[in-house]
C-alpha cells in the first residue's frame, strides 16, 4: 500500500511539473513558451511581475510571478545560472517553486537542469527532456534554446519612457514578428523585461528584487521517468 501511495505521489508531482512548465513556459513564462528580453543574470537579483493570461483553457486570469537568479554553476566549463520561478498555485494550496539551470551558448540560453518543489513537498529533480515542447511524462524531447537577446529577432522601435508599478524606466521598445511588444531595461534582471504585451498575455513589472534567496530547500530527489512509462513498472500492485 505504501509503494502505491508513493507511485501516485510521484505521478502527481510530475503532472504538476508539466502543468507548471506549460503555464510558465520552459523559458520562464507562458507566452509562447519563452521569455523575451536580454539575458542579464545577476545573482541575488530578480523581478516580480503581474501576468495576465488570456488563453482559453490555459489557466486564464491574473497571477503574480517572481523570477530571480539564486545561484551560479558551470556546465561543461561554461558559466551557468540558476533561475528560480515562484508562482502561487491555488489548486495546490501554496506556492510552486521551479528552478532552471541556464547556460549561454552561441547567443542562446538553454535549460540543462530543472528542480521543482510543490507546496508541502520536498524538492524533486525532473527530466528536462520530459518537459520539452509539451513532451509530457517521461518524454525525451528537449526544450528548444531561446534567444538571449530579443533585438536579434525583433524590430527596434527606439527608446521610450515606460511607467509601471515598479517605477518609471527608460526602456528599449521591440516589436516581434508574432505581434508582441517588449520594453527592456538593463536595470532589470534576469531578462531586462519591464513590460510585455501580446495577443495572448501581458506581463508588467511590479517590483525590482535585489535580495533574492533560493526558496527550494533540502536535497532534491531524482525522479525516475521510466516508472511512468507503459511497461516501466507502473503503480505497484
Amino acid at each position: 500500500m505504501r509503494s502505491i501511495r508513493m507511485w501516485f505521489a510521484a505521478a502527481a508531482v510530475l503532472a504538476l511539473a508539466a502543468t507548471a512548465s506549460a503555464q510558465m513556459g520552459m523559458g520562464g513564462m507562458g507566452m509562447g513558451g519563452a521569455m523575451r528580453g536580454v539575458w542579464n543574470p545577476v545573482v541575488g537579483a530578480g523581478a516580480l511581475y503581474e501576468v495576465q493570461n488570456q488563453r482559453q483553457g490555459q489557466g486564464g486570469g491574473t497571477q503574480q510571478m517572481q523570477l530571480a537568479i539564486v545561484g551560479q554553476d558551470t556546465v561543461n566549463g561554461q558559466p551557468a545560472y540558476w533561475l528560480e520561478i515562484s508562482m502561487d498555485s491555488p489548486r495546490s494550496g501554496g506556492t510552486i517553486y521551479i528552478k532552471y539551470l541556464y547556460v549561454l551558448d552561441a547567443g542562446n540560453v538553454k535549460i540543462t537542469r530543472m528542480i521543482i518543489q510543490p507546496p508541502g513537498r520536498g524538492p524533486m529533480e525532473m527530466p528536462v527532456g520530459g518537459m520539452g515542447g509539451g513532451g509530457g511524462m517521461g518524454g525525451n524531447r528537449q526544450p528548444q534554446p531561446q534567444s538571449a537577446d530579443v533585438s536579434k529577432e525583433a524590430q527596434d522601435l527606439g527608446s521610450e519612457s515606460v511607467t509601471v508599478p515598479a517605477g518609471t524606466f527608460t526602456a528599449e521598445h521591440f516589436k516581434s514578428k508574432d505581434g508582441a511588444d517588449v520594453w527592456v531595461s538593463p536595470k532589470v534582471s534576469p531578462w531586462g523585461l519591464v513590460k510585455m504585451t501580446s495577443p495572448n498575455s501581458n506581463m508588467t513589472l511590479l517590483k525590482v528584487v535585489t535580495d533574492a534567496k533560493d526558496m527550494i530547500t533540502g536535497t532534491p530527489q531524482v525522479f525516475d521517468p521510466s516508472q511512468m512509462r507503459p511497461g516501466g513498472g507502473g503503480p505497484p500492485q
